[in-house]
């Protein structure tokens, strides 16, 4: 693991940011989906939740790292419950990360283009902002079903790129996922950063060879 050396702002003109794992904490999504999810599932089908685990499990593989993977309307469908309730009904369970809050309060006061970059549904993301009011912290928000990519995927970049006008020299981009940093790096973002520990409550992760910090509050 690489040490995590400081950011040279000077260098900076774009902060890309990820949501969940990055700025909120990744603990409320993997209790959703591996606790309440399977729970609401095996209730409303009459079913053990071994037999809910083998079921749904490779439905949650056979589409990880697609669009579908993050699309509560994908997921709805599949499941035949209605994700987007459930995810109203729990709400009060997201959080912002340790030092996340302010770490976006000293951002504000940069002068940097505050761009908030998720593979979240639109439908989560104005979820999650009712309760924790992220929106105010960024000049945009774009999720990445307006693509038709998510954020792993190669061709997610350029399209971004185009849409926000940034010089991925001078742009610094911060995620919790390695194969979402990898495509940002193959693209050419200049200034990475991996995120060790996106859930609260789980080990630090491994980060291969990315410049590491244990959360957003270290980058000043």
């Amino acid at each position: 693991m690489e040490a995590s050396p400081a950011v040279d702002w000077s260098a900076i003109d774009t902060v890309l940011l990820d949501m969940d794992g990055t700025l909120l904490d990744l603990r409320f999504d993997n209790w959703f989906w591996q606790e309440v999810i399977p729970g609401r599932y095996a209730a409303a089908h009459g079913l053990s939740l071994e037999e809910t685990q083998r079921r749904l499990t490779p439905k949650f593989q056979d589409v990880q790292g697609t669009l579908q993977w993050y699309c509560i309307d994908y997921w709805t469908e599949q499941l035949q419950l209605d994700i987007a309730a459930i995810k109203r009904e729990t709400l009060a369970e997201v959080e912002f990360l340790p030092g996340a809050l302010q770490f976006l309060r000293r951002l504000e006061q940069s002068g940097k283009r505050r761009v908030l970059v998720t593979n979240a549904h639109p439908a989560v993301f104005h979820l999650k902002d009712q309760r924790v009011a992220l929106s105010q912290y960024f000049d945009v928000f774009h999720s990445s079903h307006a693509f038709k990519w998510p954020k792993e995927h190669a061709a997610f970049w350029p399209l971004l790129e185009r849409e926000e006008g940034f010089t991925p020299q001078r742009t610094l981009f911060v995620d919790d996922s390695l194969k979402v940093l990898a495509a940002a790096r193959e693209f050419g973002i200049g200034w990475l950063r991996a995120v060790r520990r996106p859930d609260s409550g789980r080990p630090p992760q491994a980060t291969g060879d990315f410049v590491a910090i244990d959360g957003v509050v270290e980058l000043f």
